[in-house]
């Protein structure tokens, strides 16, 4: 029987998965940096940076512009600015990733329930999903702070689990990081991991995903063209 025949839900992460946020948070990034007279970073270094949500972005951030480690309170300092400028610019540069609309569409008609696992703060989860016109397709969003702990943690999709009345058979974890694999196998679901996202310069596939995928459209011949949630 394939890993996947049960599945009758997926959890998505956002970042790197079904949107290409890096030139956004990019933008914040350097404009935090500015305003603290400290050196820039460059699309492609936060590209390696994100994954682990804010806070961690703008620890490895200072700690690169700094060239040293970043004192808690130094850290907490700059957060609300970090926070002030992303909302000033969480859509100016993004763009959702090709098919990501169309996949989702089929999953919705072909009854899978669908969620957002991401460890973005929730606020700016929302706006990003209305932003590009896909928040009608996730009946659950979790973001970093949703919860007590976030990916890799294994307890968001624990929660959805509890939440939908899941076997763990019947769940699906879609991402482009080690966080999102190791989370997965943390809750025992099966995962996808996707290539052309951030996770760190790694390759994807030494996490270990049940599968690999190079696009996005592929998920739906992984799901036997979308057919299982409705036969069950």
């Amino acid at each position: 029987m394939s890993k996947f025949s049960q599945i009758k839900a997926v959890a998505f992460d956002l970042d790197g998965t079904l949107i290409d946020s890096v030139p956004d948070l990019a933008a914040a990034t350097r404009a935090t940096l500015a305003e603290l007279e400290l050196p820039l970073c460059s699309d492609e270094q936060v590209r390696s940076w994100v994954g682990n949500g804010a806070q961690m972005l703008m620890r490895r951030a200072l700690s690169f512009a700094l060239d040293e480690q970043v004192a808690e309170e130094q850290l907490q300092a700059c957060m609300p600015r970090f926070m002030h400028f992303y909302k000033l610019n969480l859509q100016q540069h993004s763009v959702l990733y090709a098919g990501v609309e169309s996949v989702l569409s089929r999953l919705q008609q072909a009854g899978y329930r669908m969620a957002i696992v991401t460890n973005k703060p929730f606020e700016f989860t929302i706006p990003l999903l209305k932003a590009f016109n896909i928040d009608g397709y996730f009946s659950l969003v979790l973001g970093g702070d949703s919860l007590s702990k976030m990916k890799p943690d294994p307890l968001p999709l624990q929660h959805i689990l509890h939440e939908w009345q899941l076997e763990t058979v019947q769940l699906l974890m879609v991402g482009d990081s080690k966080n999102d694999i190791l989370a997965a196998k943390a809750a025992k679901v099966a995962s996808v991991g996707l290539t052309y996202g951030y996770n760190y310069g790694e390759d994807i596939g030494l996490s270990g995903p049940d599968a690999v995928c190079e696009q996005f459209s592929e998920i739906t011949a992984l799901l036997n063209q979308c057919d299982k949630a409705t036969e069950q």
